[in-house]
C-alpha cells in the first residue's frame, strides 16, 4: 500500500468520480484509475462498484474512507501547524450554518483581521451540519442549541425565544400573541423535520395538548419565509434569525420561554487548536451575546 494509491482512492471517493479527482490531483484519469486499480489489486478486494459512469463506494470501501478522512484532514493540520503564519494570511476556512445571520458581524470581524483567509459558507440544519463536521467537510458548524457531545467543542452565541411570523397583509398580521390552540387551526408552514426549531415548536405544542400538523413542509428557512411571505401559512423561527423584511410580521407564541434557540458556534474536539478555527473561535467569543 503507498501513500499515492490511498490519495487517488480518497479523491475518487469524495469527489464522487475518476474524472473529477484527476481534476483535483491534477493527474490523469487513466493514472488515477491505476493507482485505484493497483491497491484493489494488492489486497483482492472491491473498492468501487463501477457500473456505466457511475462510481459507488462498496462496504469495504465506504469502511476505508472513513480511515482516509482521519488521515488526510491530519496532513491538512500538519500542514497547517507548519505554516500557521500563512494560514492566516492565505488559508481557507469552510463553515457550515443553520443560519448564517448568527455569523455576519463575526464574519465582518475576522475579515478585518484576516483579509487573505478564503471563507466558504453553508447551509444545512442540524443534522446536515453535524454530519458535515464528523465527515471533516467543514471545519466550523453553527447550530441551533447547545450540543451534547464529548467530541464537540461548543460557544454559546445568544439565546431567544422562538416567534412565529407571518405576511404583512395576512389577516392575522395583527395578532398580539398566538396560542397552541390556535395554531392547530391555521395553515401551518414548517422546516423539514431535521430542523432544531421545527423539533422544539413541536415538542412544546405536544407538552400543551395540541400537536401541530403542517399544511406545507419546505425545506431551508429561506424557502420557509417566501413561502409565509405569499400569504400562504404561518412560520417560524428564532426571534434573533426573523431579521429586518418589510412583509413580515413576527407574533409571540404563549409558552415562548420553553422554546429557546442556543445558538452555539461548534466544531470538532480534535480541531480546535487549528489556527483558522481558533481565530474565528477568539473573534466570536469577544462578540458574543450571552
Amino acid at each position: 500500500m503507498r501513500y499515492v494509491q490511498l490519495r487517488a482512492f480518497h479523491y475518487v471517493a469524495v469527489s464522487g468520480g475518476f474524472s473529477r479527482a484527476a481534476e483535483v490531483l491534477h493527474l490523469t484519469q487513466p493514472a488515477i484509475s491505476d493507482q485505484v486499480r493497483k491497491l484493489e489489486e494488492e489486497y483482492d478486494l472491491l473498492l468501487f462498484n463501477r457500473h456505466k459512469k457511475q462510481v459507488r463506494l462498496t462496504p469495504q470501501g465506504e469502511r476505508l474512507l472513513d480511515i482516509t478522512r482521519r488521515l488526510f484532514d491530519s496532513e491538512s493540520q500538519a500542514l497547517e501547524l507548519l505554516s500557521e503564519a500563512r494560514a492566516l494570511r492565505s488559508g481557507s476556512l469552510r463553515i457550515v450554518a443553520d443560519s448564517a445571520h448568527h455569523l455576519l458581524h463575526i464574519l465582518a470581524r475576522f475579515r478585518d483581521r484576516h483579509p487573505g483567509v478564503r471563507i466558504t459558507v453553508r447551509s444545512g440544519n442540524t443534522e446536515s451540519v453535524l454530519a458535515a463536521l464528523h465527515a471533516y467537510e467543514a471545519d466550523i458548524g453553527v447550530l441551533g442549541n447547545m450540543p451534547d457531545s464529548h467530541d464537540v467543542e461548543a460557544l454559546k452565541l445568544n439565546s431567544t425565544p422562538i416567534v412565529a411570523f407571518v405576511a404583512r397583509d395576512h389577516p392575522l398580521a395583527d395578532r398580539r400573541q398566538f396560542t397552541f390552540a390556535e395554531l392547530a387551526k391555521v395553515p401551518l408552514v414548517l422546516r423539514e423535520k431535521g430542523s432544531r426549531t421545527r423539533r422544539k415548536l413541536e415538542e412544546a405544542a405536544r407538552r400543551a395538548g395540541q400537536p401541530l400538523t403542517p399544511a406545507i413542509e419546505a425545506e431551508g428557512r429561506e424557502a420557509v419565509r417566501e413561502i409565509v411571505a405569499s400569504g400562504a401559512g404561518v412560520g417560524f423561527v428564532s426571534a434573533a434569525e426573523f431579521g429586518s423584511d418589510l412583509r413580515l410580521v413576527s407574533i409571540p407564541v404563549e409558552g415562548g420561554e420553553t422554546m429557546v434557540m442556543d445558538e452555539a458556534l461548534i466544531c470538532l474536539r480534535e480541531r480546535r487548536s487549528g489556527k483558522l478555527v481558533e481565530a474565528f473561535f477568539d473573534v466570536a467569543r469577544s462578540m458574543a451575546v450571552v
